[in-house]
């Protein structure tokens, strides 16, 4: 009973310091980055170094090059398929879309055995809950969604307001004039956010109530501002 203990610490040992630098080679990949192929050779090495590990019939000496075979599989694979585009699509696959143009492809959603159900609950992980949200979704190579929401249910950014910014130039001291073609600058931009903002709110009623408050705040510094703008027009 001893001795059969101590084989299998020994085994161990060695099985786990084999799969120590076998994942040092194979790379960084993340586990949700693996496609279906590497995933189930994965499982294979596992249950192979756990094989060797607790059976004692097998002999380290032919259990070893089965290990080292199946974990030499995925580098040969990932080389050729930096090489060639065709074998990594016949290995991994290409992904399948979903949903294109805002259109639901149904008969490709079957193709790949998805549920309605399913899918849905792909997209509310997402936080979307309306699949009418979406403009393009496909299905990647390694079971996950990637979802693309149309114009007007993507987040506002500073690009979206198309603020007026003058063009930057060498540094150097201005006058009265410049200061009143700064004022004007700074009005028109804020009128052309207040006309971007009720435009949006319109389209998506969901940021009608964030819209209000950024135009109320640009009023009030627009009120704030108009007493310096008159003092700078009057000097």
């Amino acid at each position: 009973m001893v001795p059969d203990f101590g084989a299998a610490i020994i085994r161990s040992v060695l099985i786990i310091i084999a799969l120590f630098f076998i994942t040092k080679v194979l790379g960084k990949k993340q586990l949700s980055s693996l496609s279906f192929y590497e995933y189930i050779v994965g499982i294979t090495i596992g249950d192979i170094a756990g094989s060797i590990s607790m059976d004692p019939r097998l002999r380290l000496a032919s259990s070893l090059p089965a290990l080292l075979i199946w974990s030499a599989t995925p580098l040969i694979v990932s080389l050729l398929s930096l090489r060639f585009p065709k074998f990594r699509a016949a290995v991994e696959g290409k992904a399948t879309v979903f949903i294109e143009n805002g259109r639901l492809l149904k008969e490709k959603v079957k193709k790949e055995k998805y549920t309605m159900d399913e899918l849905l609950e792909q997209l509310r992980l997402k936080s979307i809950f309306e699949p009418e949200d979406v403009e393009f979704a496909q299905l990647e190579t390694n079971g996950q969604i990637s979802v693309l929401l149309k114009k007007v249910k993507q987040p506002v950014v500073y690009e979206d307001l198309e603020c007026f910014r003058p063009a930057v130039d060498e540094p150097k001291a201005t006058g009265n004039a410049g200061q009143e073609v700064s004022a004007a600058n700074i009005l028109a931009c804020m009128a052309k956010w207040q006309e971007q903002f009720e435009q949006l709110s319109a389209e998506a009623p969901q940021f009608s109530e964030a819209c209000r408050q950024f135009s109320a705040e640009i009023e009030t510094f627009r009120k704030q501002i108009q007493p310096v703008l008159k003092v700078q027009k009057e000097n």
